[in-house]
């Protein structure tokens, strides 16, 4: 590994992401999202070894997980079936409580948070955008709804491909640190003007499913505006605070203290795992409903429009009987499937159906590594029947 010190300017260029990857807090502002006063989630532990399950790749040949999580560059691996830990391993020098930034797995915590605020009443899923952020009438998304956030269907323009330097991706992480690089006197100075200053379109709204993480932002900005309260204080006691977690977490934050929650939460791999197991509960733990059970299942489900967007969307043909509902991958409808992906192999896996969760925390080399994520997800499925 080189000994050149991490920086804001190479802190996601491998081997620099080895590390930096568990120390996001020291390179940029972020918010602390704190754990609460409560309990601490007992989780019961048989730890031991699955490396040997075996698992089919995508070019149909057989490998191990031990092979899998080595070449894949992981940094933590946990598997729970019914609530009790059956492998937690650690690898390049991760901790049970070390933090790791989790990309955009944040964006199915902040799925989840919705559910919550549709059943306070808070927020309609159905309502435009511009009923909570009427500033935004004159943009790209005078016509998009808030499902239309939550499913990744918006009409605006986009671009996300993580090898272009200059992508709308990097450039909108820019207005929150990450690529100093591209901070120019015009660039926005919060997550708000830039999302607000977008004006093209590349489709209808709802038309298909096309992942973009400013979608993601804008709908911090909804949840933030229908409820009153500061994004990062209504992540913390609305959800965080009552998964019964370990440790704090924390999120990145722009110049004016705005998560960037399209990408920029950090937490410690176990309770990640606490949110999964949540998940797995239709919404309950610890004796807590935390997120309503018809929110999961409607996540699980979606319905005939979402599906069909998905099909004709970008992943179609690579992932398909799958969909993309209220920020969160689902695989598998039938079995239960449901997944929260980031960037360089982050994944927080559930399996309704034989009660697995899954969580793999990463630095993989690059960003989107389409082979690296399919091994993955199928070693998950293999262990998840195995159990």
């Amino acid at each position: 590994m080189s000994r050149k010190p991490v920086t804001t300017d190479n802190w996601t260029l491998p081997p620099f992401n080895r590390n930096s990857f568990q120390r996001v807090q020291t390179l940029f502002p972020t918010a602390r999202l704190c754990r609460g006063p409560g309990r601490v989630a007992e989780i019961g532990s048989t730890s031991g070894d699955l490396g040997d399950v075996t698992y089919t790749r995508i070019d149909h040949t057989t490998d191990t997980l031990r092979h899998l999580l080595s070449d894949t560059y992981t940094d933590a691996f946990l598997v729970a079936k019914d609530e009790r830990i059956l492998c937690e391993q650690y690898f390049n020098g991760m901790r049970p409580d070390s933090h790791h930034l989790l990309n955009s797995v944040t964006k199915s915590l902040v799925g989840m948070l919705s559910g919550i605020v549709v059943a306070r009443g808070q927020l309609d899923p159905d309502a435009l955008v511009t009923e909570y952020l009427p500033e935004f009438a004159d943009g790209a998304f005078a016509e998009t709804r808030v499902r239309h956030t939550l499913d990744m269907t918006a009409a605006v323009a986009f671009d996300e491909d993580y090898d272009d330097p200059q992508t709308d991706f990097w450039v909108e992480s820019a207005v929150a640190g990450w690529r100093p690089e591209l901070v120019t006197d015009e660039l926005p100075r919060s997550l708000h003007d830039y999302a607000r200053g977008l004006g093209e379109r590349a489709q209808h709204d709802g038309e298909k499913f096309c992942y973009r993480t400013v979608l993601t932002n804008v709908l911090g900005m909804v949840l933030e505006r229908a409820t009153g309260t500061d994004l990062a204080e209504l992540l913390e006691n609305a959800l965080w605070s009552r998964l019964g977690a370990e440790h704090d977490a924390s999120i990145v934050v722009d110049r004016i203290g705005f998560p960037y929650v399209g990408a920029g939460m950090s937490c410690s791999a176990r309770d990640l795992l606490r949110f999964g197991l949540m998940i797995a509960n239709e919404g309950r733990l610890g004796g807590e409903q935390i997120v309503p059970a018809e929110w999961v299942q409607d996540t699980r489900r979606a319905d005939a429009h979402t599906i069909d967007a998905f099909a004709r969307g970008e992943y179609g043909e690579v992932l398909p009987g799958a969909h993309y509902r209220n920020q969160c991958w689902v695989t598998d409808p039938i079995r239960g499937v449901i997944l929260g992906v980031g960037i360089f192999g982050q994944t927080v896996y559930v399996n309704l159906a034989t009660q697995t969760v899954i969580v793999k925390l990463s630095s993989q080399p690059r960003p989107r590594d389409l082979e690296m994520f399919m091994n993955s997800f199928a070693a998950m499925d293999a262990v998840s029947e195995a159990l």
